[in-house]
């Protein structure tokens, strides 16, 4: 899993005037490689001059569609995202690592119920994906969209959504909201906030009838629509998010108190499990990251945003104790079954051990 394979680029098709969709052809050799779940993404690798740039994406063909495709925007100063959109083409080859990722849950044949979804921008990618494999996974349920764009012409996947819906009348309902572009609905234009989201669920969408909500976007508004949900009744576990990586401050680790770190727990021996091999290094605690750390021991440690929000790093703590500084990425619950962030993670004890490949 933590492996990059060069992947040829099938197509590459213009979805709006700044977003590519990028297909590629996977070898027969990598099929069970790169089977994927709904909502998971991809972390891609480039050398941008003289820099090593990754970069996750998330797919977002459907499981049942036998591609692999991802939606690349151009950002204002993103690097990888403008190398992209400038220069990819059919029949390049790039770097892939294969899907990751847990923006999703399980799907039954069985079952009938009722998706929501919030998406603004590329965050329908992962979405789109979702609604996809879903409504052809489960024959009795039916999925709500409400999808947050500046203008119609910056809407990506337009046109597939529009012939989502027809193909599946009843059962896909879709809102656009347009924050710059006047619609007849008042309730439809600006952005898509906690306000808006509460007039959504009083007005078109009853909450006690959604069984789980999706939400991808800026970090404001996931926190805004997730407030929303759960003041209108949802749990807190109905509700999966994924944010942009993009969206995220910057964050700087802010070392613990010098009367914090005991004179004889300076240094900390660690050890990652990957691929089924093991490898130790000596670091000093409170100064770097574990994923840091690791790689500049020389260690292949797998990484994209290093922002806490793509889980790209994603590990288990089988020994020793960390301090996470910052999570985007993992539930509760896998912080409590141990789980943790490399690149957020500082160690505390004398000797860590942690594994990547409990991690899947």
């Amino acid at each position: 899993m933590s492996k990059f394979h060069p992947l040829t680029i099938a197509n590459v098709r213009n979805e709006t005037r700044d977003t590519i969709a990028v297909t590629f052809a996977v070898p027969d050799a990598l099929r069970d490689s790169f089977a994927f779940q709904q909502g998971q993404h991809l972390t891609l690798r480039a050398q941008i001059g003289d820099e090593d740039v990754r970069r996750s994406y998330s797919i977002c063909s459907a499981v049942q569609d036998g591609a692999l495709r991802v939606a690349i925007k151009r950002t204002q100063g993103g690097l990888f995202s403008s190398w992209a959109n400038d220069n990819l083409q059919a029949g390049h080859t790039i770097d892939v690592m294969p899907p990751m990722g847990h923006f999703n849950v399980p799907l039954d044949a069985a079952n009938k119920k009722h998706y929501l979804a919030f998406a603004a921008g590329s965050g329908i990618t992962p979405i789109l994906s979702i609604i996809k494999t879903t409504l052809a996974a489960e024959p009795e349920s039916q999925f709500t969209l409400f999808y947050g764009n500046r203008a119609s012409s910056s809407v990506i996947f337009r046109d597939e959504l529009s012939d989502l819906k027809d193909s599946y009348m009843g059962r896909l309902k879709l809102a656009y909201v347009m924050s710059r572009e006047q619609q007849d609905i008042e309730l439809f234009n600006g952005r898509i906030t906690k306000d808006k989201a509460a007039q959504f669920l009083k007005y078109w969408v009853r909450a006690d009838d959604i069984d789980i909500a999706f939400i991808c976007g800026p970090e404001d508004m996931m926190h805004g629509v997730s407030e929303a949900l759960q003041e209108a009744g949802l749990a807190k576990s109905q509700i999966k998010v994924e944010l942009f990586a993009a969206s995220i401050p910057k964050h700087a680790h802010q070392p613990r108190a010098a009367s914090a770190v005991a004179a004889t727990q300076q240094q900390t021996e660690v050890t990652v499990i990957m691929d089924g091999n093991a490898a130790s290094f000596t670091m000093e605690q409170d100064k770097e990251s574990l994923l840091d750390a690791g790689l500049r021991a020389g260690l292949d440690m797998r990484y994209s945003c290093k922002g806490g929000v793509c889980s790209t790093c994603r590990c288990k703590v089988i020994e020793g104790k960390v301090d996470m500084d910052v999570n985007y990425a993992l539930e509760d619950y896998e912080i409590a079954r141990g789980y943790v962030l490399s690149c957020q993670s500082f160690p505390t004890t004398a000797r860590v051990v942690i594994d990547f490949d409990q991690a899947e």
